[in-house]
């Protein structure tokens, strides 16, 4: 996998981490155009009682609003997580070129008109499930203290 790749995965699991430490489902997402950050989000939707409050949308909206421009054609979303059909959708009509993701999801299967690239480096992978592990594996725990 190219040495960049890496890099922002990494990058988009500090996302991941923000996430989980405000009791968030820790998904992290970047987007990479010309090898620059242009932008980062992480999930809120708990936080912001808003369901399409993803990293991947997140991260969308503020580089559309700092490019000012929709189209992000030419640039990378690297995500720790396969983006859900709503991100997928948001995805294809932002134009985003390449999508990366740290681990893949069972929930989602996307079309392969993207480029993906499955399988980051195995030990990426297994930070990036295990921050999710962790955290519903945390949240079942909550569930049964609080069940009389």
């Amino acid at each position: 996998m190219d040495i960049n790749h890496l890099k922002y995965i990494v990058e988009a699991l500090k996302e991941a981490k923000k996430a989980y430490k405000k009791g968030e489902i820790p998904v992290g997402s970047l987007i990479v155009k010309d090898e620059k950050i242009i932008a980062r989000g992480h999930n809120l939707v708990e936080t912001l009682k808003d369901p399409t409050a993803h990293a991947e949308m997140i991260a969308i909206h503020r580089a559309t609003k700092k490019l000012k421009n929709w189209r992000l054609t030419g640039s990378v979303l690297y995500t720790t997580l396969e983006p859900c059909e709503m991100c997928k959708h948001a995805i294809e009509q932002s134009r985003i070129s390449k999508v990366v993701y740290g681990c893949g999801s069972n929930y989602y299967k996307l079309n392969k008109k993207f480029t993906f690239k499955k399988k980051v480096e195995p030990e990426l992978q297994k930070k990036c499930s295990d921050l999710l592990r962790q955290f519903f594996k945390r949240l079942r725990q909550k569930r049964q203290r609080s069940c009389p």
